[in-house]
């Protein structure tokens, strides 16, 4: 089943899209304006550098498993075989979900059909009477802004590759000012945000939080509707079972964004191979399906 991908309509733009105001196209820009030129090509390098480094030592046992390859070794790697919901949210969740379809392909050998990345919402404390979290719509439905909710890309990813996620979670903040790489987008619905089961019960927090030490952040236990962390240093950790995630609309999902280039009509069309296959669904949301 085949649908669209509209940018016009509704943007990953400023909290007063939505209402009786149409939406307004923000300018597109490049990375910052260009603001980080030099860093971004650098940015780039040390997301990719990180992912080879890892992918070498850690990330094997999980890429036989994902691909069947001499089955005999299950034996030697179970952690490999489990998996985990988890989701990670720093500003608008298109290029989001984008830098982590290429972790998913990088850390676990994924392939189009076995990705699991979405972009979707979390962190609030309520949904509507009909259990859903939609973006911001004409017709005022589950207003996930108003219902507390911050946008993330929620994943299922072995317990054994959390740090490594995390780690790279970390190099999607601007290298030149050490937040979201838009600071257009403002309010709760952008805060940075970490959802784990357990939360900071979680048995890999402790890597998470040296993750975070290590380029300045502080991770703060979220409560649920909490503010914006835009120059706080903070990333609120969820207990994802409390505060669970709730998948985006399908319009969202393999969205190219305005701070790259298009990511291509490849990128764009798994949303069409994910919907077919029934690993991505409708939510009872206003969409375009």
């Amino acid at each position: 089943m085949k649908f669209l991908l509209i940018a016009a309509a509704y943007l990953c733009s400023t909290t007063a899209a939505y209402g009786v105001t149409k939406p307004t196209l923000r300018k597109t820009t490049t990375l910052q304006a260009k603001a980080d030129d030099s860093s971004s090509t650098s940015t780039t390098h040390s997301r990719r550098d990180l992912l080879g480094r890892v992918f070498g030592s850690t990330a094997a046992a999980a890429i036989m498993t994902a691909n069947n390859i001499n089955p005999a070794m299950a034996e030697d790697a179970p952690a490999a075989a489990a998996v985990e919901d988890v989701y990670f949210g720093v500003g608008c969740f298109w290029h989001i979900q984008h830098e982590f379809i290429q972790a998913e392909r990088d850390f676990l050998g994924r392939n189009d059909k076995e990705l699991t990345s979405l972009a979707g919402y979390a962190g609030g404390t309520k949904t509507d009477g009909n259990g859903r979290v939609c973006y911001h719509n004409f017709q005022g439905i589950a207003d996930y802004g108003k219902l507390g909710h911050g946008e993330v890309v929620g994943m299922t990813i072995p317990p054994s590759n959390i740090e490594d996620f995390a780690k790279f979670y970390f190099t999607l903040y601007s290298p030149k000012t050490g937040e979201r790489v838009d600071p257009g987008d403002k309010g709760g619905e952008y805060r940075s945000l970490i959802g784990l089961p357990g939360g900071t019960n979680h048995p890999e927090y402790g890597k998470v939080e040296a993750a975070a030490t290590a380029v300045g952040k502080k991770l703060v236990a979220g409560k649920g509707n909490d503010p914006d962390t835009y120059k706080t240093g903070n990333v609120y950790v969820y207990d994802s079972k409390k505060f669970p995630f709730y998948p985006g609309e399908v319009y969202h999902q393999y969205h190219d964004d305005f701070q790259s280039p298009p990511y291509g009509k490849a990128y764009n069309n798994l949303a069409n191979l994910a919907f077919e296959e029934g690993r991505m669904k409708t939510t009872g949301c206003p969409d375009r399906v």
